[in-house]
């Protein structure tokens, strides 16, 4: 058996961020063979994390890749125990790294299939390795909550890692894209276009705006002319093309997408930690 020397056994730790001893345990064990090490340590680390996977994961971010010449864009939200974790360096890595590999490799329906394929950042390893390998350094549970691939056109934008969103649509430039993307995140539209609405929701509005006319004292005659002039505001406060653009309010995000040439197909917005499905609202 090759010598195990402290350099190597520092090397290792210095890689892993795991206590000398055991460091020293798996280089002999695996006879002085350091990647060998590392494999072994990951396995050690995996079967111990799967003991806490009942932790809570109320922290995270949301990782996301889309470009409009690729016509490919993904969202993936993974979450960890604490904000400081979700906060590093290699933390954030892994989240983009899912993201881009769900956009850019073979699509993934569950959070297995994605863990499974390579990382796009990490050579000859797998998306699992590299969350096994990190998980085993921090030692705290990391979980894939929800993953959504648009195979179009698409742009994206996260704020405060917490909130992202994925924009499908035809023509314009990633920037405009992203910023498109950055209006829906802070003003949170329920559609992409009036007419997709629901329904319900705009009859009840319509006989709410009718109701308040009449105890106006106004005349029935002008009623329908009045709704219809207070309905543009209900439309401009919850559809994204009617919304006055967050960073000139002087056009709205219609006219905005469409002085770029660009035409907005839908959008999915999510929250951190939101517990329903993720919502995707088709243009017409």
């Amino acid at each position: 058996m090759p010598e195990i020397t402290a350099a190597m056994v520092k090397k290792l730790r210095d890689e892993t961020q795991l206590p000398m001893m055991e460091c020293k345990a798996a280089l002999k064990e695996s006879e002085g063979d350091v990647e060998a090490a590392k494999r072994a340590l990951r396995e050690a680390g995996k079967k111990f994390m799967g003991k806490r996977q009942d932790r809570a994961t109320e922290e995270g971010r949301i990782g996301i890749f889309a470009s409009i010449a690729d016509g490919v864009g993904a969202m993936v939200e993974l979450q960890c125990e604490s904000a400081p974790v979700a906060a590093n360096e290699e933390f954030i890595q892994l989240a983009e790294d899912l993201a881009k590999q769900l956009a850019t490799g073979p699509g993934a329906k569950t959070p297995e299939e994605l863990w499974a394929q390579p990382s796009p950042s990490k050579k000859e390893m797998t998306l699992e390795d590299q969350r096994d390998e990190l998980q085993n350094k921090i030692r705290e549970v990391f979980r894939i909550a929800r993953l959504e691939r648009i195979d179009a056109p698409a742009g994206g934008f996260v704020h405060m890692a917490k909130i992202g969103v994925l924009l499908e649509v035809e023509g314009g430039t990633d920037e405009l894209a992203k910023d498109v993307s950055l209006h829906v995140a802070a003003m949170n539209p329920r559609a992409t276009t009036k007419e997709e609405l629901d329904p319900e929701i705009v009859s009840k509005e319509r006989e709410l705006q009718k109701d308040r006319a009449r105890q106006e004292g106004k005349p029935e005659n002008i009623i329908e002319k009045m709704i219809e002039g207070r309905m543009k505001n209900f439309y401009a406060e919850h559809v994204l093309s009617e919304q006055p653009f967050v960073k000139d309010e002087s056009q709205t995000v219609g006219n905005f997408a469409k002085a770029g040439g660009m035409k907005l197909k839908r959008f999915i917005r999510w929250q951190l930690g939101e517990t329903s499905s993720s919502e995707a609202v088709d243009a017409a």
